[in-house]
């Protein structure tokens, strides 16, 4: 099959018969819920770039495994500049959307599982490695968007997913059959997960020896009977419901999370990558962990990208724009944000190849990357702010603009620079309010703090990455100290 067109991308999960509750209610359709739809535009827009001819470079990629041109969403990374690539990619779809397109997270899960099970294979003489490949020979063939699946409820975060008051607070093995397994549980955050055509699950920690229920990986139709959503609100989420779209600062589109419960779905074997093998899953994790925080380089910097932009048109309407201290924030805004730029790049060209060939980032240059993603979007996103001014977040409604009496008033009083429309800076207002305290807020704030993992959890991939004891001898023998004993 050729790379799907985003129209039928769009036909592709009308044929889907998802089960979703939004705001107490079970909905029909979740294409056009005019909740969910911007979110949906922007997946489509990772199926529409990839035909673009101006794109292609990024946007896809040849299989190894057939040879033939996939969406890049698709592939396993065959080298360092496909790395890179994927790095620019995002980049690129950030700038195009202003929001999450949700499919990085899958794009990461098929690169973890690809080398892992490849590896568990090679040790165990199992058929992990050749269902994996089964499984995505299918995702590229199809041009289907795969949905990642690792973070678990985890309830009381002191006690090992065995020792939970409720054991379903991780997801696990309630039985063992002879064609497949039950799993039951559920999984949170799940960006994107209704724009999905399946989900592939990786266990959330590494397990211990007593926990091997827990260590499970699969796939499954992101339809599949036993699986139900619970979609999750974002701020100021309502404004979709609303005629217009000034007020929703991005109409077009978006990103959703959802509570993915798993209500003793059926797995068949086929599809299961992990199933006790506690020694791996902790690679596993790290891997996937590794790659999403990679991701972050390139995605947060392209919604970077804009709200840039509309910080520095938001200056000029306001009249601001050659005002010294305006222009120093903006400088700041860009530096920061090309400071995230560099170490996504960074972490790709030092990027090397695992056992199964598949190329794998710089581990502590990918978590030095996420840790500064948990930071500087705050800072881009406060300057942002600073410069737009208080009318941001106290300014009237376009229903107030649109309205024939007090329209005029708002146009009147509202307007900044002679010369341009009252409407197009209350869109740019609109912009920023919607990036940095709005529904994409979710994806680009909050997702930065948490999303591949909170921040102390790259502190401890740095400290196990950073070599201390190598830097320690390093300075003893430009010290002329001796090594230490047994060194």
């Amino acid at each position: 099959m050729a790379l799907m067109t985003g129209r039928e991308y769009e036909d592709s999960l009308r044929k889907l018969k998802f089960k979703v509750y939004l705001q107490g209610e079970l909905i029909d359709n979740p294409v056009d819920h005019p909740i969910i739809r911007p979110s949906m535009n922007a997946v489509k827009m990772t199926y529409e770039l990839a035909h673009d001819p101006r794109y292609q470079s990024l946007m896809t990629a040849v299989s190894h495994l057939s040879g033939e041109t996939i969406n890049r969403f698709c592939h396993l990374h065959q080298s360092s500049d496909d790395l890179v690539k994927k790095v620019k990619m995002q980049r690129l779809l950030g700038q195009k959307t202003a929001a999450c397109f949700q499919r990085c997270v899958g794009m990461d899960a098929i690169n973890a599982v690809d080398s892992v099970t490849f590896e568990m294979d090679g040790k165990l003489g199992s058929e992990y490695h050749k269902r994996f490949t089964a499984f995505l020979r299918k995702i590229q063939d199809e041009d289907l968007t795969v949905d990642g699946a690792m973070t678990d409820p985890k309830g009381d975060r002191s006690l090992p997913p065995g020792k939970q008051a409720d054991p379903d607070l991780y997801v696990r093995v309630v039985e063992k059959r002879a064609d497949g397994i039950v799993v039951r549980g559920a999984k949170c955050h799940q960006t994107g997960a209704l724009n999905s055509h399946w989900i592939l699950v990786m266990p959330t920690m590494t397990m211990g020896a007593d926990d091997a229920d827990y260590a499970v990986s699969f796939c499954a139709p992101a339809d599949a009977p036993g699986i139900f959503y619970i979609y999750g609100r974002q701020s100021c989420d309502t404004r979709k419901l609303e005629n217009g779209d000034i007020d929703v600062g991005n109409s077009r589109f978006g990103g959703h999370e959802a509570l993915m419960v798993f209500d003793d779905l059926f797995v068949p074997w086929e599809h299961v990558f992990m199933c006790g093998e506690t020694e791996f899953s902790g690679a596993l994790v790290e891997r996937f962990a590794g790659y999403h925080r990679q991701s972050y380089g390139g995605c947060k910097v392209g919604v970077g990208d804009v709200l840039i932009g509309a910080a520095a048109l938001a200056a000029e309407m306001n009249g601001a724009a050659k005002a010294s201290a305006v222009k120093d924030k903006l400088i700041e805004m860009v530096h920061l944000n090309e400071t995230l730029y560099a170490c996504g790049i960074a972490c790709s060209a030092e990027g090397y190849p695992t056992a199964s060939g598949t190329y794998l980032i710089d581990l502590l240059l990918a978590n030095v990357c996420k840790q500064n993603v948990t930071r500087f979007p705050y800072e881009i996103a406060r300057l942002a702010e600073d410069i737009a001014g208080g009318l941001m977040v106290t300014m009237p409604s376009e229903k107030d603009l649109r309205h024939p009496e007090i329209g005029p008033v708002v146009e009147k009083y509202l307007r900044g620079v002679a010369g341009v429309p009252t409407e197009h800076r209350m869109r740019v207002l609109r912009l920023i309010e919607n990036i940095t305290l709005g529904a994409a807020a979710v994806g680009y704030r909050t997702e930065s703090m948490h999303g591949a993992g909170s921040p102390q959890a790259q502190r401890i991939m740095i400290a196990r990455q950073g070599n201390i004891e190598q830097k320690k001898d390093l300075a003893r023998a430009i010290a002329g100290i001796e090594p230490a004993a047994g060194r």
